[in-house]
Order: C-alpha cells, then sequence, then structure tokens
C-alpha cells in the first residue's frame, strides 16, 4: 500500500476520533475535534498531491480518497446541523449533490468514461472545509462567519452539481425515459 492510500485511509479513521471528540464536548474536547478534523482535511490534499505527484494513483485510491472526502465533511455537517449551527435542509442539499455526482461518476464508469473533478467541485469542496473549520471554532468568533461560508458552500454545491450535470448530460441517456 502506498502513502497516498495510507493518508486515505488514516483520513477514513480520523472520522470516529473526530465524532467521539465533538460528542463528549466541553470547550477542550470541541477545540481538539476541530484539530483533528484540521489534520483530516490535510491529508486530503497531501494524498492527491503525493498521488499525482509520484504517478501512485491507484484504482484502490480512486474509490477511497472521494469516500474518505465524504464520510468527513458530511459527518461535520450533520454534527454542525446537530449543534444547531447551521440549518438541516442545507446538510441534505450536499449530501444529496453528493448522491447524484456519485452516481453520475458511477454510470459514467460503467460506460467506460471518467468524470474528472471540475473547477466548481474543487471550490465546492474547499469551501465545505473552510466553512467546517469556521464553524468547528465557533466559540472563539462566533457563528457568523462560519454560517456565510456554509452558505456560499451550499451555492457552490448547486453550482457544481449542476456543472457535472450540464456536462455529462450524455451519460444519463435522457432519451431511454
Amino acid at each position: 500500500m502506498n502513502i497516498a492510500n495510507k493518508l486515505t485511509l488514516f483520513r477514513i479513521l480520523l472520522v470516529p476520533v473526530f465524532v467521539i471528540l465533538r460528542r463528549v464536548g466541553g470547550p477542550n474536547m470541541e477545540l481538539a475535534s476541530a484539530f483533528v478534523f484540521i489534520i483530516a482535511a490535510a491529508t486530503d490534499f497531501l494524498d492527491g498531491n503525493l498521488a499525482r505527484k509520484y504517478n501512485l494513483v491507484t484504482t484502490f485510491g480512486k474509490f477511497a480518497d472521494p469516500l474518505a472526502d465524504k464520510i468527513l465533511t458530511v459527518s461535520a455537517f450533520i454534527l454542525c446541523a446537530e449543534e444547531g449551527l447551521i440549518p438541516g435542509w442545507g446538510v441534505i442539499i450536499i449530501v444529496a449533490r453528493e448522491f447524484i455526482v456519485t452516481g453520475l461518476r458511477v454510470l459514467a464508469a460503467s460506460e467506460g468514461i471518467t468524470i474528472a473533478a471540475s473547477f466548481y467541485g474543487k471550490l465546492k469542496t474547499t469551501f465545505q472545509l473552510i466553512s467546517i473549520i469556521a464553524l468547528l471554532f465557533y466559540p472563539l468568533w462566533g457563528t457568523l462567519p462560519g454560517r456565510i461560508l456554509f452558505y456560499v458552500a451550499v451555492a457552490l454545491t448547486l453550482i457544481s452539481g449542476w456543472d457535472y450535470l450540464a456536462k455529462n448530460k450524455a451519460v444519463l441517456n435522457l432519451s431511454d425515459l
């Protein structure tokens, strides 16, 4: 197993640590959970860069890396919604978009087509991660910065979802309806 895949697995293993620390509660545990989230998010950027730079791209990595990202971000958004920091409807939009784009990618792969990450998809991911970090550190600066960033992330989620669907509508073969 190469270093990029080990980092992806490490990110997945950090999710329960993050969740447990967040659920234990108290200022110290909330702060610790925020730092665990930052470490996990950093592995996302690191594993992808290492895989591309050193040609460590594997089938496992193509599957596990986006899965690890979704597990991490969705877990954080659900916890933030549960804590009343963000509205649940926004989390539903984010989760629905992830299901739709993942389904589109699976369908495309069954046809031998690879759908690469788009500019809007990368921007969406960046804003999601930044909004989560701002929300996790809300005791330091309140919820307003995190909520604003969250709404931007929701908007980018909708835009990137539409972008993927528009650019790949041939994969859906809507003439079969």
